[in-house]
């Protein structure tokens, strides 16, 4: 059989598949941004309540947070100091102990991953994080290590915004209220908004802001709830 050629960005797509795979081990699946609690009090209670929690979390923290502080991360490149400084920030900036929490551990869970598979910077970064120079907040790492491993900027943006879809459906499944068929169709409305979101560039002196307050609010009551299946 004749060998074929394949694109020149087959490699970064190979990589953009592997790591923005739900099944990446990150310890995201510990975590539903709040959204255990707010079907508990019945703020949401269908498919379309859903569908609407999704794209605000997409929106109003995702996209204004959490994309803003990766991008920041990858383009600081090799600059660890600089690294440090924008996980301060991100920590100054998540309010609710829970989800700031969610994102320490699920970026030190991503990181510890990524010293396991030697990524460049990984190890170096980990060590500045178990000393307490850093954080290690999710967007931050994702950020460090995705450019490491190949990732375009892009790339790196759709595998974090892939990732909040799928960890928040995947949250509604495990506490039952969705099957598979209606969390795909949800993800499929989700794509018209990632496109959205992600033509809008991240500037050269981007701020972040974010406003979820029923998320928020909902994720500190959680952390009093004596029957849980999420950490928050």
């Amino acid at each position: 059989m004749p060998k074929r050629d394949f694109p020149s960005d087959a490699f970064s797509l190979l990589q953009l598949l592997q790591h923005g795979d739900s099944q990446f081990p990150s310890g995201s699946f510990a975590f539903s941004s709040g959204l255990e609690a707010l079907y508990a009090d019945g703020r949401i209670d269908s498919g379309q309540g859903l569908a609407e929690f999704v794209e605000g979390q997409l929106r109003h923290r995702w996209a204004t947070l959490d994309r803003v502080a990766l991008v920041r991360a990858y383009r600081l490149g090799r600059d660890l100091e600089g690294l440090v400084e924008l996980d301060r920030e991100v920590e100054t900036m998540s309010l609710a102990e829970g989800l700031r929490e969610g994102s320490r551990r699920n970026g030190n869970a991503l990181l510890s991953m990524h010293v396991r598979l030697q990524t460049p910077l990984a190890a170096d970064y980990r060590a500045m994080v178990t000393q307490g120079a850093a954080w290690g907040h999710i967007p931050v790492v994702q950020g460090l290590v995705w450019r490491q491993v190949g990732l375009s900027e892009a790339q790196a943006q759709a595998a974090a915004a892939h990732g909040v879809c799928t960890d928040l459906l995947g949250a509604a499944m495990r506490l039952g209220k969705v099957g598979h068929i209606l969390a795909q169709q949800i993800r499929s409305r989700m794509n018209r908004v990632l496109l959205e979101l992600l033509g809008n560039q991240v500037g050269t002196e981007p701020v972040m802001h974010a406003y979820v307050a029923a998320a928020e609010i909902a994720a500190m009551r959680h952390e009093t709830s004596e029957l849980r299946l999420f950490t928050t």
